[in-house]
């Protein structure tokens, strides 16, 4: 039996498919699959052929840098506002990063063929892919440099933040290891930040799961690079403004005539953060 034509936006959660004019979207629907994303599931490997991109619906998956000794840390995470396969986007058909299925939702899948006609016929799905390739390319530079400037405890909360965005929930999955790899750092490191975050009453942990309980005061511990990164995705996905942020950083680097030696003024007060943003 056929399936039914998805005829509005809210048959999809995802918001790059959610964002498409209807002609567009029954134009995919023939194309795409709904399958589940189960947890651990390896979606894309390294140097391996894209055969299929992936639009979630719900969960995360994270997009990590693999070395040759099997270590990974964490370079992306892509919930309901994007898609796993860029790369065929962008005219290739390999990636040197791994996707694995971080929390379990579902999705739906597309043969990276199909992806690629769709995208070279229809100008409103190929403008919404370049516009999210933007954002992704923000959340890889802002991410490279958040690890080299910012602390464990800014980053650590950085990151719980934008996963309860993906998810849309305050509560979910996740053990010291886990964290640990996806930042990069010792599980010692991540244990001592969640103790003292826990201490603070601002997250609840308990066997494997996480809830963050004062999401306001998290925002507070948080670096800049979270507002950044979340309000490009905004403009570009939703197009609302962009953050003030990036002009207090503009006037900053003009100032002091180079990028790196004002980050103190570049990193503004918490309360002005939470209070533009709340």
């Amino acid at each position: 039996m056929a399936r039914p034509a998805r005829e509005t936006a809210a048959s999809f959660r995802n918001r790059i498919l959610a964002s498409l004019p209807g002609a567009v979207r029954r134009a995919l629907q023939d194309d795409l699959t709904p399958v589940p994303l189960e947890f651990k599931t390896v979606i894309q490997d390294v140097d391996a052929p894209i055969r299929d991109v992936y639009f979630v619906e719900s969960g995360i998956v994270s997009v990590l840098a693999a070395m040759t000794d099997g270590t990974a840390v964490e370079v992306a995470t892509v919930g309901s506002e994007g898609f796993i396969g860029l790369p065929v986007a962008l005219g290739t058909d390999r990636s040197v990063s791994q996707s694995v299925v971080q929390v379990a939702g579902d999705g739906f899948r597309m043969p990276a063929r199909a992806f690629r006609r769709h995208f070279e016929e229809r100008a409103e799905l190929r403008a919404t892919v370049n516009r999210y390739a933007q954002a992704t390319f923000t959340l890889l530079a802002q991410s490279s440099a958040c690890n080299r400037l910012h602390s464990i405890r800014e980053r650590c909360a950085r990151w719980l933040l934008t996963t309860s965005d993906r998810l849309g929930a305050s509560a979910f999955p996740l053990t010291h290891e886990f964290l640990a790899q996806m930042l990069g750092v010792r599980r010692a490191s991540v244990s001592e930040v969640l103790s003292e975050l826990r201490a603070d009453g601002l997250v609840a942990t308990n066997r494997g799961k996480i809830d963050i309980l004062q999401r306001r005061h998290l925002e507070r511990e948080s670096c800049e690079c979270y507002w950044i990164v979340r309000s490009e995705y905004e403009r570009l996905l939703d197009g609302k403004d962009s953050s003030p942020l990036l002009a207090r950083i503009r006037r900053s680097v003009t100032e002091q005539s180079g990028a790196g030696k004002a980050r103190s003024k570049a990193h503004p007060p918490r309360s002005s953060v939470e209070d533009k943003h709340s």
